[in-house]
């Protein structure tokens, strides 16, 4: 699996961390953060706004709420939060592009607090858009709601992917395979590598998830062919066709009943699952 740039990035570990319980409660401090700052987004991203301008709020709100943006300056990052619009598919990075109706702006936010990190992502339609995008983005998120749907303890990894994969194929889309979900915490990117397909050469498919992990999942959809290629920026990801692509992830914790999504908007409501 080719695994380059910034989604796909981890630290290689020989084993997935397992946090305490004092970890986890910088996490959702940090997911928190990462959440209702989405939320914001809704009213943020209209027509006539810069990427830039979305960049500065973001900012602004990550450091009035005591966090620090986790991806300015990771591996030379320029900006606070990725901003990637219609074929872009990750790490677009905010400039004086004007928002315009009919656009599909997505956005990935990592907050770090007290040296911990939440991670989440979201696509939002700009207005009216056409009836296949309209598809695309409920096959982008509705492949992570079943993503987490299943994910527990006592599930393979596997499972995960596939419950994404399966997810986007039978609705006519395709998923990019070069850039991966993670584990996440006191670093950015950890282990596991978190596929959006099952990679059935890949020995790490097969990890058992046990309370303690977490893990951000983030299926990135295309409308047309999985095909990207990174710009000369060195940092945006397109889709090679042009098709339009979407972005969802959530970060997660695997409990000893289920999962809490620990980048839901606000701590009280952070959901455990089962």
């Amino acid at each position: 699996m080719m695994l380059t740039g910034f989604a796909a990035v981890v630290r290689r570990t020989p084993m997935i961390p397992i946090k305490s319980r004092r970890e986890i409660e910088k996490m959702r401090r940090a997911g928190a953060i990462v959440g209702d700052l989405l939320e914001e987004f809704r009213g943020w991203i209209a027509p006539g706004v810069t990427t830039e301008e979305l960049d500065r709020k973001a900012e602004e709100f990550i450091r009035g709420r005591g966090g620090r943006a986790s991806f300015k300056g990771y591996r030379g990052f320029p900006a606070s939060i990725c901003t990637s619009l219609n074929e872009e598919v990750v790490h677009g990075i905010p400039d004086k592009r004007v928002v315009r109706t009919g656009d599909i702006v997505s956005v990935d936010v990592g907050v770090e607090f007290d040296y911990y990190h939440g991670d989440s992502a979201r696509t939002f339609a700009v207005g009216a858009v056409s009836p296949r995008i309209e598809a695309l983005l409920a096959a982008g998120e509705g492949s992570l709601r079943d993503a987490l749907a299943i994910a527990g303890p006592g599930v393979r990894l596997w499972e995960v992917s596939a419950a994404i994969e399966s997810h986007v194929c039978s609705r006519g889309f395709s998923i990019v395979k070069q850039y991966v979900g993670h584990g996440i915490g006191r670093n950015l990117h950890e282990e596991p590598q978190i596929p959006n397909y099952v990679e059935r050469s890949n020995q790490r498919s097969n990890t058992l998830l046990k309370p303690g992990m977490t893990l951000a999942i983030e299926p990135m959809v295309n409308a047309g062919g999985e095909e990207v290629r990174v710009l000369d920026n060195g940092w945006t990801v397109v889709t090679v066709d042009r098709s339009w692509s979407v972005h969802f992830e959530h970060t997660i914790l695997i409990t000893e009943t289920g999962i809490e999504i620990l980048t839901m908007a606000g701590l009280s409501r952070s959901q455990e699952r089962r």
